[in-house]
């Protein structure tokens, strides 16, 4: 399938709607979610199927407890700070660990589809931070 393609039809999980619009804020671009697992019941460990459109991204953000990303369709990016930004591509698995500040979401040229499971989330909701600039975003090409 061509990077470019869009892969909301594609892919196992669905993809579900916009993102809700209190987090839609923390986005830039179109994304979309489908919550697969939510975090109010026994397993305590919520999981989302998110689906970024070429160029969408979300901001720098931190996970008290941790998360856990597992790519299924296209190619995007993830970087955590101060570390040079990683290629992610389907079968990719991303372990980041407690509060460590991050960014991830779909390359310019192509959708991002990845499942977002919150680990130890008794430790507190995400920190939404700042914006991934476009002067950042666009050295990534």
């Amino acid at each position: 399938m061509e990077k470019s393609a869009n892969l909301s039809e594609s892919v196992i999980f669905p993809k579900g709607g916009k993102i809700p619009e209190q987090y839609s804020k923390y986005f830039k671009g179109n994304s979309y979610l489908s919550m697969l697992v939510t975090g109010g019941d026994e397993f305590n460990c919520p999981v989302g199927n998110v689906t970024f459109e070429p160029g969408a991204r979300n901001n720098w953000h931190k996970h008290p407890g941790g998360q856990i990303l597992l790519v299924t369709g296209g190619c995007g990016y993830y970087q955590e700070e101060g570390k040079p930004a990683q290629e992610l591509h389907p079968g990719d698995v991303v372990k980041i660990p407690p509060n460590v500040k991050h960014w991830h979401g779909a390359a310019p040229d192509s959708w991002l589809v990845h499942l977002s499971i919150e680990t130890n989330v008794h430790a507190g909701p995400p920190e939404w931070l700042e914006p991934v600039s476009d002067e950042e975003y666009n050295k990534l090409r």
